[in-house]
């Protein structure tokens, strides 16, 4: 690899590389120095996932050099520059986490979403279902097709009010799972990217005319009833 140069004086001068240094920032040093004592309380109710242990561990290793590293070598100055490994985590890394982030958004924007407006929902349970979603894998898509149909619905009705479109139309969405809160509370939610509009099995692309709040009052009185109806049939409340 060789390093950028300028090609004009009046350029800025090439991007230097500064490793990051995990291990002075706050969040690293209260973990690293917290975490097993952390752990040895909370065992004996034996109320922590596996993989939440995982992800403090793999933390304690991400961008750490000791941990392992790529060594990068500069043709142009002569220079080397070490990488350190990142733990590649989805939890609390905050440096994976906004990489993921951003990568995903431009892959999305890019290669997956059409030029059409997009709608985030965020589907959220009271507490006491949200003990099924994290130890009960199998309510998790029955909970989700409630929220995609009730939104898919009221998308169709919207469309030139349901008339002049194909039969069978279908809405096109990403959802992605959230298991934790901002303060890393056990918190089991949806977070999902919409596009406002149905398409037909020709790919033709329909967009819904603006949802009113009653429109969405409307979608989540939908949901709130038959999730309540979903957990009232499995016997959990």
């Amino acid at each position: 690899m060789a390093c950028p140069l300028p090609e004009a004086s009046h350029r800025l001068a090439p991007t230097v590389y500064r490793r990051r240094r995990p291990e002075k920032s706050v969040l690293y040093q209260t973990i690293q120095k917290e975490l097993e004592t952390w752990l040895e309380t909370r065992a004996v109710n034996n109320d922590i996932p596996r993989f939440v242990e995982d992800e403090f561990r793999s933390f304690l290793k991400c961008g750490i050099l000791a941990h392992g590293f790529a060594r990068a070598h500069c043709h142009g100055c002569g220079h080397d520059f070490l990488i350190a490994f990142s733990c590649k985590g989805r939890g609390i890394c905050p440096s994976c986490n906004t990489r993921h982030m951003a990568q995903i958004a431009a892959h999305l924007v890019d290669h997956v979403f059409p030029k059409a407006p997009v709608r985030q929902w965020v589907l959220s349970l009271p507490k006491r279902l949200r003990y099924f979603l994290h130890h009960h894998h199998e309510y998790i898509s029955p909970v989700l097709n409630i929220l995609i149909s009730a939104v898919e619905s009221q998308l169709i009705q919207s469309c030139s009010n349901g008339s002049n479109i194909p039969d069978g139309c279908r809405l096109g969405s990403v959802t992605f799972l959230q298991r934790f809160g901002k303060a890393l509370n056990p918190h089991f939610h949806f977070h999902c990217c919409i596009i406002d509009g149905v398409f037909d099995f020709d790919g033709n692309f329909y967009p819904a005319n603006f949802l009113s709040p009653d429109d969405i009052q409307s979608i989540q009185e939908q949901v709130r009833k038959r999730v309540v109806k979903l957990f009232q049939k499995k016997k959990t409340i």
